[in-house]
């Protein structure tokens, strides 16, 4: 059973943001990933986990009593991935304080640059951070998605 968490209405709540590794936190990370990309997105379920996770460092965001309501990804190469925050917790700033958790994460690693691709909804979220569009705008899983990169 899944317990939807609903996040306070007058105040903005405390999130705690924790490095975790795909072993240890396969089910939170995926649980957020499911809901956001494969209900929300209707992306195909199988596209939702790779190669890439168990080699990847994670973020994930919890409430201070413990429910994850994001997440995101950052690969060996300095590249960032699902970036997830579930639909109640939105606009809260989780999805701003994840890309920055993820961003000093490549800074640690010695990454100048990093790079996504973002979903051109998001765009301008990504721009709003300091990222850049490159190239063309290309569809993956059926959504239009746009490369883009930020200097360290």
């Amino acid at each position: 059973m899944i317990h939807k968490p609903v996040p306070p209405n007058t105040e903005t709540p405390t999130i705690i943001f924790t490095a975790v590794s795909w072993s240890a936190y396969q089910r939170e990370l995926y649980d957020i990933r499911y809901r956001v990309f494969v209900e929300e997105q209707q992306i195909p379920e199988e596209l939702e986990q790779d190669e890439h996770d168990p080699v990847s460092q994670h973020i994930l965001a919890r409430t201070a009593g413990g429910l994850a309501v994001g997440t995101g990804r950052l690969l060996p190469d300095g590249h960032i991935g699902r970036v997830a925050v579930l639909a109640d917790w939105r606009r809260y700033g989780i999805g701003r304080q994840l890309m920055e958790h993820l961003i000093e994460l490549a800074r640690q690693q010695g990454h100048k640059t990093v790079h996504l691709n973002a979903q051109i909804a998001a765009q301008a979220f990504y721009t709003r951070l300091g990222f850049h569009s490159e190239g063309e705008p290309f569809l993956e899983a059926g959504i239009p998605h746009q490369s883009m990169y930020r200097n360290l």
